[in-house]
């Protein structure tokens, strides 16, 4: 790196007027230092349209979420040639609806169909867009074209970060590659740990048969030839009506709250800690999961502290096998027991 006192004049400056924290200047610096180091690459110029429209499009919808990073959110995926008379075109908007009434707001791919329903359910007001430029498909749908809250991408991998980053939940309807992608994309997340845990419901009419065919495939010719675990089958719920997609995303959060790994420890926060019998029974059912010592009650970690972390929640922490993320979701449904 040949323009170290450059970075770092320039790192001084811009956090002059906004001081940082060690861990968040450390991260700008890494920041600027990219940038020129990939000049210095002289590369294709593809190459730098590729790098720059993909910071670009990052920075704008992480702009457009900041005002609303403390409201819930839950994505919808599914097929753009839903028709508005089909009936999961009118499950869609129900579903929408009901989470707006409890508090969430929704995050969709502002396209037709599925994506459509999806926010005159909920309303303008409850949802952002963010929407994939194809040739062939139409700008965003009426109910949220020119809103604030829609974000227009080129890439469908900075869109995939948009649409999962933000949220707390996913709710997958019927659709083509597209939705399959997204579907297999998030659980895969989920089961290696790239993704913080999350409730994922996948939605059909009462006498659809799309998830249930999907489900016969992967019971199989995945889990049975050992492609992946019979536990991974916990990252996903069926739901036929609004009340149990409903209730599966909520309920996901009736006690527990959120997970951090602090060095080889994984901290799992919550609003109502374990009683001794409760922690007993937590270490008997989930000690394969730890490598080194015992899951025990703690306080606030130091890095949680520093960064004021959801400091005041209750928090019981382990060294995790980061292998076993089904054990962990079912972690998550007994401490959601923990609470009345």
């Amino acid at each position: 790196m040949t323009h170290n006192a450059e970075i770092a004049a320039l790192l001084s400056a811009i956090t002059a007027s906004k001081p940082q924290n060690a861990q968040r200047s450390g991260l700008l610096k890494s920041l600027l230092e990219n940038v020129v180091m990939l000049a210095e690459q002289d590369p294709d110029t593809l190459d730098l349209k590729i790098a720059e429209t993909a910071l670009a499009e990052l920075v704008e919808a992480f702009e457009v979420f900041a005002p609303y990073r403390s409201a819930p959110k839950v994505t919808i995926f599914g097929s753009a040639r839903t028709a508005n008379d089909h009936p999961l075109y009118q499950l869609t908007k129900s579903f929408a609806a009901e989470m707006a009434r409890n508090g969430w707001m929704i995050i969709t791919g502002a396209g037709p169909g599925i994506m459509a329903a999806g926010i005159e359910g909920a309303g303008r007001e409850n949802s952002f867009g963010v929407n994939i430029r194809l040739p062939f498909e139409q700008g965003a749908n009426e109910f949220i074209a020119s809103d604030v809250k829609l974000v227009e991408m080129r890439y469908f991998f900075t869109r995939k970060v948009a649409l999962t980053k933000e949220s707390k939940g996913f709710a997958i309807f019927p659709g083509g590659f597209g939705t399959l992608d997204e579907c297999f994309e998030l659980l895969t997340l989920l089961q290696t740990g790239k993704a913080v845990p999350a409730p994922v419901v996948l939605i059909d009419t009462p006498d659809g048969h799309y998830w249930k065919d999907w489900l016969q495939f992967v019971q199989r010719a995945v889990i049975s030839e050992g492609y992946v675990s019979p536990l991974d089958h916990r990252f996903f719920t069926l739901a036929t009506d609004v009340a149990t997609a409903r209730d599966a995303l909520t309920g996901f959060y009736r006690n527990y709250h959120s997970m951090r790994m602090v060095g080889t420890r994984m901290v799992l926060r919550m609003h109502h800690g374990p009683s001794a019998d409760q922690l007993e029974e937590v270490r008997s059912r989930f000690s394969h999961c730890v490598t080194e010592g015992s899951i025990e009650i703690i306080e606030a970690t130091g890095p949680e502290k520093s960064s004021g972390d959801e400091i005041d929640l209750a928090r019981i922490a382990f060294n995790f096998d980061r292998r076993s993320y089904g054990d962990v979701r079912d972690l998550i449904s007994l401490i959601n027991t923990w609470i009345d």
